[in-house]
């Protein structure tokens, strides 16, 4: 495994990694890397696999967008894009963005003439915010109006209308939502609500935000990743700027938080198979290991931690025989944020991501003990992760078989999730002899294959929802 070197003079807080150590048997870590590659291609989280899910959100956003008339642009972020590609259709809750095409946003350096006038342009007031956060003065009316927007200015203080976030997202809550549907507590940005029991969704509304020079900055920093042409079609697709201030501000309920999900997206498209996978099994550690129950470790973190390997280290380093190698070192800077409560964000390094964590010290011992006993058990770490460790105990034939089953009907709940679209009514509605809604009652293979090995579940959406999860 080669080596990479350590570097003394790097900016942004951020270290290029060193090897594990040169006393490990390099053969068995390579061997296991190789085996470990295998296994989650044949779980389907391969690139195959990554790109049809890929192409299914990305026209599940068209769609959205399309219906909208330009009025709103769907974004699908978080666990569903930018690397959630990496989940099973209800694996996760599905994060919708709406960006609100009628408003913008703007750095001081930006000028409003070149915006029409049925667009709002506010104006972003950093100075007492913390990085990565603003507030939103009103700078100029536009003739179309949104009253989750007017309902929700407030007087500053000296005679400028500010925009609550608060409030904001106070109103937006008040919209109707399709029946069925259960809405539940605010949860950051966003309004969490729940369709049929299984399906879970995080809609966040947002605004687009015009700050060059916080991309511009971003732009310039030495790396190894992404390609320069890759780094300016992130800083094309600009900013966005979500309702939610940062926790224990004086000014949280009227604070935005800036957010570059359009440009993550692009960039975690933009990663190599071995980067993928390293986030994948960082996940696994999250969710199977730490289980954090207060989001004090979020993928978003474990995201970060992926990006900033990546732009630190040549991508020769990357291929599947040295992929513990590369989980071993995100562990060890996983350990050292938590042990330090510093990681920077990749997009602006001066905001810190354990600043606001609700990560107490108890937990922080646990879990620093716990990483750091998976990184001295060698490749053998790999065997504390439930789903790696049934693949490879699993009777290969049943194995490819249940697999193959799954991936089937998640490629149909992906189809069938556009086709509500395209022929659902606008109560969502959906004609049920469709053609692709029939092809989802193949589950009734599965039942039938579990009742012949003594199961007692028989009802085919119990079946289907477990193992989509």
């Amino acid at each position: 495994m080669t080596e990479c070197d350590t570097r003394h003079d790097e900016s942004e807080g951020f270290h290029r990694q060193g090897s594990v150590s040169s006393q490990q048997d390099l053969v068995q870590w390579e061997n296991a890397s190789v085996e470990t590659c295998t296994v989650i291609s044949l779980l389907g989280y391969g690139l195959e696999i990554i790109h049809v899910r890929r192409d299914a959100y990305r026209e599940h956003c068209r769609l959205r967008t399309a219906r909208a008339n330009g009025t709103i642009t769907t974004i699908i972020t978080g666990s569903k894009a930018g690397g959630g590609e990496l989940t099973r259709f209800l694996e996760s809750d599905i994060d919708i963005m709406f960006v609100r095409n009628n408003f913008v946003c703007l750095e001081d350096c930006v000028s409003a003439d070149k915006f029409p006038r049925e667009i709002t342009v506010f104006r972003s007031y950093s100075r007492m915010s913390y990085p990565g956060h603003c507030r939103l003065l009103l700078e100029r009316r536009g003739t179309t109006t949104d009253w989750n927007v007017t309902d929700a200015l407030c007087d500053d203080g000296h005679g400028h209308e500010l925009l609550s976030s608060d409030l904001f997202l106070h109103n937006c809550r008040k919209c109707k939502f399709m029946k069925g549907i259960v809405q539940h507590d605010r949860s950051g940005p966003s309004m969490p609500n729940t369709l049929s029991v299984t399906l879970h969704t995080d809609i966040v509304d947002a605004f687009l935000y015009h700050c060059p020079s916080i991309l511009s900055k971003w732009a310039a920093r030495p790396r190894h990743w992404p390609l320069p042409d890759v780094v300016q079609q992130v800083v094309s697709l600009g900013a966005f700027l979500t309702p939610v201030g940062f926790k224990g501000s004086e000014y949280q309920h009227v604070e935005w938080r800036v957010c570059f999900n359009a440009g993550e997206i692009e960039l975690v498209n933009n990663l190599t198979e071995t980067h993928i996978k390293l986030y994948f099994l960082l996940k696994r550690v999250k969710n199977d290991v730490l289980n954090p129950h207060k989001k004090e470790v979020s993928s978003y973190t474990l995201k970060n931690i992926v990006l900033w390997i990546a732009e630190n280290n040549h991508q020769s380093l990357f291929h599947e025989r040295n992929l513990l190698h590369w989980l071993h070192v995100a562990l060890d800077a996983l350990r050292v944020a938590l042990d330090t409560r510093e990681l920077p964000n990749y997009m602006i390094p001066d905001r810190n991501l354990m600043a606001a964590s609700e990560l107490d010290g108890e937990q922080q011992s646990s879990w620093i003990s716990t990483i750091t006993e998976m990184i001295n058990e060698g490749p053998r770490m790999i065997l504390r992760l439930p789903k790696i460790r049934q693949a490879l105990i699993a009777h290969p034939e049943p194995f490819r078989w249940y697999i193959r089953r799954i991936l089937e009907l998640e490629l149909l709940m992906l189809m069938n999730n556009n086709r509500m679209i395209l022929c659902g009514d606008e109560s969502g509605k959906v004609d049920e002899t469709d053609a692709i809604l029939q092809a989802l009652f193949r589950v009734q293979e599965v039942c039938l294959r579990m009742r012949m090995g003594g199961s007692r579940v028989i009802n085919a959406d119990a079946i289907s929802d477990r193992i989509m999860m």
